[in-house]
Protein backbone atom coordinates (compact mmCIF):
# COMPACT_ATOMS: atom_id res chain seq x y z
CA UNK A 1 0.00 0.00 0.00
CA UNK A 2 2.86 2.29 0.80
CA UNK A 3 6.77 2.20 -0.59
CA UNK A 4 7.43 3.65 2.85
CA UNK A 5 7.72 1.93 5.89
CA UNK A 6 4.31 2.78 7.53
CA UNK A 7 4.34 4.27 11.22
CA UNK A 8 1.66 2.09 13.20
CA UNK A 9 0.14 4.17 16.67
CA UNK A 10 -1.31 1.73 19.09
CA UNK A 11 -4.19 2.96 21.11
CA UNK A 12 -4.29 0.94 24.26
CA UNK A 13 -6.15 1.44 27.95
CA UNK A 14 -5.26 0.23 30.87
CA UNK A 15 -3.72 -3.04 28.99
CA UNK A 16 -1.40 -3.26 26.03
CA UNK A 17 -1.95 -6.05 24.15
CA UNK A 18 0.06 -9.45 24.67
CA UNK A 19 3.08 -10.40 22.41
CA UNK A 20 3.68 -6.84 22.16
CA UNK A 21 7.16 -7.74 20.96
CA UNK A 22 5.31 -9.20 18.18
CA UNK A 23 4.19 -6.05 17.27
CA UNK A 24 7.25 -4.27 17.61
CA UNK A 25 9.63 -6.48 15.67
CA UNK A 26 6.95 -6.74 12.82
CA UNK A 27 9.46 -6.79 9.61
CA UNK A 28 8.68 -3.77 7.13
CA UNK A 29 7.04 -1.59 10.14
CA UNK A 30 8.82 2.33 10.65
CA UNK A 31 8.53 2.97 14.26
CA UNK A 32 5.26 1.92 16.84
CA UNK A 33 3.97 4.45 19.10
CA UNK A 34 1.73 3.12 21.64
CA UNK A 35 -0.84 6.02 23.28
CA UNK A 36 -3.38 6.52 25.70
CA UNK A 37 -6.67 8.60 24.89
CA UNK A 38 -5.22 11.83 26.09
CA UNK A 39 -1.59 11.27 24.12
CA UNK A 40 -3.37 10.06 20.96
CA UNK A 41 -2.94 13.37 19.23
CA UNK A 42 0.16 13.73 19.98
CA UNK A 43 1.26 10.41 18.37
CA UNK A 44 -1.07 10.24 15.52
CA UNK A 45 0.98 13.11 13.46
CA UNK A 46 2.91 10.79 10.32
CA UNK A 47 1.14 7.65 11.21
CA UNK A 48 -0.04 5.49 8.17
CA UNK A 49 -2.01 3.17 10.70
CA UNK A 50 -3.58 2.95 13.82
CA UNK A 51 -4.70 -0.44 15.93
CA UNK A 52 -7.31 0.20 18.28
CA UNK A 53 -6.65 -1.98 21.43
CA UNK A 54 -8.56 0.39 23.37
CA UNK A 55 -11.79 -1.14 22.80
CA UNK A 56 -14.03 1.36 23.21
CA UNK A 57 -12.88 4.28 22.82
CA UNK A 58 -13.67 7.40 20.61
CA UNK A 59 -10.36 8.70 21.24
CA UNK A 60 -10.12 9.20 17.69
CA UNK A 61 -12.91 11.76 17.10
CA UNK A 62 -11.27 13.92 19.30
CA UNK A 63 -7.46 13.66 17.41
CA UNK A 64 -8.66 12.95 13.88
CA UNK A 65 -7.18 16.18 12.48
CA UNK A 66 -3.80 14.89 13.84
CA UNK A 67 -4.86 11.87 11.20
CA UNK A 68 -2.32 13.30 8.50
CA UNK A 69 -1.10 10.36 7.13
CA UNK A 70 -3.59 7.73 8.40
CA UNK A 71 -4.85 4.94 5.63
CA UNK A 72 -5.86 2.63 7.95
CA UNK A 73 -7.37 1.44 11.27
CA UNK A 74 -8.20 -1.84 13.06
CA UNK A 75 -10.43 -2.11 15.74
CA UNK A 76 -9.73 -4.95 17.83
CA UNK A 77 -13.85 -5.49 18.48
CA UNK A 78 -15.95 -6.74 16.02
CA UNK A 79 -18.39 -4.04 16.58
CA UNK A 80 -17.05 -0.66 15.60
CA UNK A 81 -19.50 1.96 16.54
CA UNK A 82 -17.68 3.80 18.38
CA UNK A 83 -15.76 4.79 15.31
CA UNK A 84 -18.29 5.80 13.05
CA UNK A 85 -17.72 9.85 13.27
CA UNK A 86 -17.98 11.75 9.98
CA UNK A 87 -14.60 12.51 9.34
CA UNK A 88 -13.28 9.00 9.53
CA UNK A 89 -16.53 7.80 7.61
CA UNK A 90 -15.77 10.50 4.95
CA UNK A 91 -11.95 9.54 4.67
CA UNK A 92 -10.34 7.08 2.46
CA UNK A 93 -8.62 5.44 5.48
CA UNK A 94 -9.75 2.20 5.63
CA UNK A 95 -11.52 0.54 8.43
CA UNK A 96 -11.12 -2.99 9.70
CA UNK A 97 -12.55 -5.19 12.83
CA UNK A 98 -11.71 -8.39 14.72
CA UNK A 99 -14.96 -10.39 13.16
CA UNK A 100 -14.32 -13.75 13.60
CA UNK A 101 -12.82 -14.11 17.05
CA UNK A 102 -16.01 -14.16 19.02
CA UNK A 103 -18.25 -15.91 17.13
CA UNK A 104 -18.12 -19.12 18.76
CA UNK A 105 -17.50 -18.24 22.17
CA UNK A 106 -20.71 -15.78 22.03
CA UNK A 107 -22.21 -18.54 20.50
CA UNK A 108 -21.36 -21.11 23.48
CA UNK A 109 -22.30 -18.34 26.26
CA UNK A 110 -25.67 -17.60 24.65
CA UNK A 111 -26.41 -21.37 24.62
CA UNK A 112 -25.00 -21.13 28.41
CA UNK A 113 -27.66 -18.50 29.01
CA UNK A 114 -30.72 -19.78 27.43
CA UNK A 115 -30.24 -23.05 29.18
CA UNK A 116 -29.55 -21.71 32.80
CA UNK A 117 -32.96 -19.77 31.95
CA UNK A 118 -34.74 -22.70 31.36
CA UNK A 119 -33.25 -24.74 34.25
CA UNK A 120 -33.57 -22.23 36.48
CA UNK A 121 -29.95 -22.16 37.69
CA UNK A 122 -30.07 -19.24 39.30
CA UNK A 123 -32.45 -19.88 41.37
CA UNK A 124 -30.87 -23.15 42.48
CA UNK A 125 -27.98 -20.99 43.41
CA UNK A 126 -30.08 -18.47 45.32
CA UNK A 127 -31.75 -21.56 47.08
CA UNK A 128 -28.35 -23.29 47.86
CA UNK A 129 -26.88 -19.76 49.32
CA UNK A 130 -29.78 -20.19 51.66
CA UNK A 131 -29.14 -23.85 52.26
CA UNK A 132 -32.99 -23.80 51.24
CA UNK A 133 -34.46 -27.86 49.59
CA UNK A 134 -36.75 -27.04 47.28
CA UNK A 135 -37.91 -28.90 44.58
CA UNK A 136 -39.21 -27.30 41.05
CA UNK A 137 -39.74 -28.29 37.47
CA UNK A 138 -37.66 -26.70 34.74
CA UNK A 139 -38.46 -26.10 31.14
CA UNK A 140 -37.87 -27.93 27.66
CA UNK A 141 -35.59 -26.35 25.39
CA UNK A 142 -36.28 -28.42 22.75
CA UNK A 143 -38.85 -27.09 20.90
CA UNK A 144 -38.36 -24.06 21.90
CA UNK A 145 -38.44 -20.77 19.22
CA UNK A 146 -35.57 -18.46 19.10
CA UNK A 147 -35.59 -15.41 16.85
CA UNK A 148 -31.94 -14.22 16.37
CA UNK A 149 -31.69 -10.57 15.38
CA UNK A 150 -28.48 -10.16 13.57
CA UNK A 151 -27.50 -12.71 11.03
CA UNK A 152 -23.73 -11.96 10.32
CA UNK A 153 -21.15 -14.79 11.96
CA UNK A 154 -21.85 -13.82 15.69
CA UNK A 155 -25.92 -14.81 14.86
CA UNK A 156 -25.17 -17.57 12.53
CA UNK A 157 -22.74 -19.05 15.00
CA UNK A 158 -25.74 -18.71 17.82
CA UNK A 159 -28.39 -20.24 15.62
CA UNK A 160 -26.06 -23.46 15.19
CA UNK A 161 -26.13 -24.24 18.59
CA UNK A 162 -29.25 -23.41 19.46
CA UNK A 163 -30.22 -25.71 16.70
CA UNK A 164 -28.58 -28.49 17.75
CA UNK A 165 -29.90 -28.72 20.95
CA UNK A 166 -33.28 -29.06 19.33
CA UNK A 167 -34.86 -24.90 19.05
CA UNK A 168 -36.13 -23.93 16.23
CA UNK A 169 -34.59 -21.15 15.40
CA UNK A 170 -35.51 -17.88 12.60
CA UNK A 171 -33.37 -15.07 11.72
CA UNK A 172 -33.84 -10.66 11.56
CA UNK A 173 -31.33 -9.60 9.51
CA UNK A 174 -31.48 -6.80 6.40
CA UNK A 175 -33.26 -8.80 3.81
CA UNK A 176 -35.90 -11.32 4.22
CA UNK A 177 -35.21 -14.99 2.51
CA UNK A 178 -36.33 -18.87 3.03
CA UNK A 179 -34.07 -21.58 2.79
CA UNK A 180 -31.12 -20.09 4.76
CA UNK A 181 -28.52 -22.75 5.91
CA UNK A 182 -28.51 -21.76 9.86
CA UNK A 183 -31.69 -20.05 9.72
CA UNK A 184 -34.52 -21.59 7.82
CA UNK A 185 -36.25 -18.37 7.63
CA UNK A 186 -34.99 -14.75 7.92
CA UNK A 187 -36.93 -11.91 8.56
CA UNK A 188 -36.67 -8.29 7.43
CA UNK A 189 -35.56 -5.88 10.30
CA UNK A 190 -38.28 -3.69 9.44
CA UNK A 191 -40.64 -6.60 9.91
CA UNK A 192 -39.20 -7.49 13.18
CA UNK A 193 -42.28 -6.59 15.20
CA UNK A 194 -44.23 -9.88 13.36
CA UNK A 195 -41.74 -12.22 14.40
CA UNK A 196 -41.75 -11.37 17.80
CA UNK A 197 -45.01 -13.26 19.18
CA UNK A 198 -43.47 -16.06 17.87
CA UNK A 199 -39.64 -16.32 20.19
CA UNK A 200 -39.38 -17.72 23.21
CA UNK A 201 -35.94 -16.14 23.26
CA UNK A 202 -35.29 -12.70 21.51
CA UNK A 203 -31.29 -12.85 21.01
CA UNK A 204 -29.58 -9.31 19.81
CA UNK A 205 -26.65 -10.14 18.24
CA UNK A 206 -26.49 -7.19 15.91
CA UNK A 207 -24.47 -4.51 15.11
CA UNK A 208 -25.21 -0.99 16.23
CA UNK A 209 -26.15 1.23 13.35
CA UNK A 210 -28.88 3.90 12.94
CA UNK A 211 -31.13 1.53 12.08
CA UNK A 212 -31.06 -0.56 15.09
CA UNK A 213 -30.44 1.73 17.65
CA UNK A 214 -33.10 1.44 20.13
CA UNK A 215 -34.54 -2.00 18.20
CA UNK A 216 -36.50 -3.10 21.27
CA UNK A 217 -38.11 -0.71 22.71
CA UNK A 218 -41.83 -0.43 24.72
CA UNK A 219 -43.47 -1.35 21.42
CA UNK A 220 -41.36 -4.18 20.36
CA UNK A 221 -41.55 -5.86 24.34
CA UNK A 222 -45.03 -5.18 24.38
CA UNK A 223 -45.18 -7.90 20.89
CA UNK A 224 -43.59 -10.40 23.08
CA UNK A 225 -44.92 -13.61 24.82
CA UNK A 226 -45.30 -12.98 28.44
CA UNK A 227 -43.17 -16.28 29.07
CA UNK A 228 -40.18 -15.05 26.83
CA UNK A 229 -36.71 -13.83 27.37
CA UNK A 230 -34.65 -11.28 25.88
CA UNK A 231 -30.98 -11.81 25.70
CA UNK A 232 -28.37 -8.66 24.95
CA UNK A 233 -25.14 -9.79 23.81
CA UNK A 234 -24.76 -7.15 20.47
CA UNK A 235 -24.79 -3.63 22.06
CA UNK A 236 -26.51 -2.25 24.81
CA UNK A 237 -28.39 0.65 22.90
CA UNK A 238 -30.34 -2.15 20.51
CA UNK A 239 -32.42 -1.97 23.75
CA UNK A 240 -34.25 1.03 24.95
CA UNK A 241 -33.00 0.41 28.64
CA UNK A 242 -35.87 2.37 30.87
CA UNK A 243 -38.28 0.32 28.28
CA UNK A 244 -37.07 -2.86 29.54
CA UNK A 245 -36.89 -2.25 32.98
CA UNK A 246 -40.56 -1.42 32.45
CA UNK A 247 -41.48 -4.39 31.03
CA UNK A 248 -39.94 -6.70 33.17
CA UNK A 249 -41.62 -4.68 36.45
CA UNK A 250 -44.61 -5.48 34.75
CA UNK A 251 -44.28 -8.71 33.79
CA UNK A 252 -44.37 -7.75 30.24
CA UNK A 253 -41.41 -10.69 29.51
CA UNK A 254 -40.54 -12.92 32.25
CA UNK A 255 -37.08 -12.42 31.68
CA UNK A 256 -33.42 -11.01 30.10
CA UNK A 257 -29.94 -11.85 30.09
CA UNK A 258 -27.84 -8.68 29.22
CA UNK A 259 -23.89 -8.69 28.90
CA UNK A 260 -24.33 -5.37 27.22
CA UNK A 261 -25.30 -2.05 28.13
CA UNK A 262 -26.30 1.63 27.13
CA UNK A 263 -23.18 3.23 30.03
CA UNK A 264 -20.32 0.61 30.90
CA UNK A 265 -19.83 0.00 33.66
CA UNK A 266 -23.49 -0.68 34.85
CA UNK A 267 -24.49 1.60 37.58
CA UNK A 268 -24.87 0.40 41.04
CA UNK A 269 -28.44 2.23 41.16
CA UNK A 270 -29.73 0.25 38.27
CA UNK A 271 -32.71 -1.62 38.81
CA UNK A 272 -31.41 -4.08 36.39
CA UNK A 273 -29.00 -5.59 39.22
CA UNK A 274 -31.94 -6.65 41.78
CA UNK A 275 -34.71 -7.11 38.87
CA UNK A 276 -36.13 -10.63 39.10
CA UNK A 277 -35.56 -12.80 36.33
CA UNK A 278 -32.75 -10.40 35.31
CA UNK A 279 -29.02 -12.03 34.43
CA UNK A 280 -26.54 -9.26 34.85
CA UNK A 281 -22.80 -9.88 33.15
CA UNK A 282 -20.04 -7.26 32.19
CA UNK A 283 -19.45 -7.64 28.60
CA UNK A 284 -17.87 -11.04 28.67
CA UNK A 285 -19.75 -13.30 26.33
CA UNK A 286 -17.28 -13.71 24.06
CA UNK A 287 -13.86 -13.10 26.23
CA UNK A 288 -12.37 -16.68 26.71
CA UNK A 289 -9.29 -17.46 27.88
CA UNK A 290 -6.76 -16.65 24.59
CA UNK A 291 -9.03 -14.30 23.41
CA UNK A 292 -6.42 -11.27 23.23
CA UNK A 293 -3.94 -13.41 21.91
CA UNK A 294 -6.68 -14.71 19.08
CA UNK A 295 -6.96 -10.61 18.28
CA UNK A 296 -3.43 -9.66 18.28
CA UNK A 297 -3.01 -12.91 15.54
CA UNK A 298 -5.77 -11.30 13.92
CA UNK A 299 -4.34 -8.12 13.24
CA UNK A 300 -0.74 -9.18 12.81
CA UNK A 301 -2.34 -11.34 9.77
CA UNK A 302 -3.79 -7.75 8.46
CA UNK A 303 -0.87 -6.28 9.22
CA UNK A 304 1.00 -8.09 7.20
CA UNK A 305 -1.42 -8.06 3.99
CA UNK A 306 -1.19 -3.78 4.87
CA UNK A 307 2.68 -3.87 4.38
CA UNK A 308 2.22 -6.49 1.28
CA UNK A 309 -0.57 -4.18 -0.65
CA UNK A 310 -3.04 -7.39 -0.12
CA UNK A 311 -6.67 -7.42 0.30
CA UNK A 312 -7.06 -6.84 4.22
CA UNK A 313 -9.87 -9.34 5.79
CA UNK A 314 -12.84 -7.58 7.51
CA UNK A 315 -13.01 -4.49 5.47
CA UNK A 316 -16.12 -2.63 7.42
CA UNK A 317 -18.74 -0.88 4.59
CA UNK A 318 -18.36 2.25 6.83
CA UNK A 319 -21.51 3.89 5.65
CA UNK A 320 -23.49 0.81 7.18
CA UNK A 321 -20.92 0.43 9.93
CA UNK A 322 -20.50 -3.71 9.40
CA UNK A 323 -18.73 -5.86 7.12
CA UNK A 324 -20.62 -7.30 4.27
CA UNK A 325 -21.35 -10.61 4.11
CA UNK A 326 -22.91 -13.09 6.13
Amino acid sequence: MTSRSPNLVVLHGADLPPGRERIDAHPGLGSVRYATADRLAEALPGATALLIWDLFSEALAAAWPKADTLRWVHAATAGVDNLMFPGLVDSDVVVTNSRGVFDEPMAEYVLGLVLAFAKDLPGTLALQRRRTWRHRETERVAGRHALVVGTGPIGRAIARRLTAIGMTVEGAGRTARDGDPDFGTVVASDELASALPRADYVILAAPLTPATRGLVDAAALARMKPTARLVNVGRGALVVQDDLVAALRSKTIAGAALDVFDHEPLADSSPLWDLPGVIVSPHMSGDVLGWREELVDLFLDNLGRFLAGEPLRNVVDKRRGYVRGG
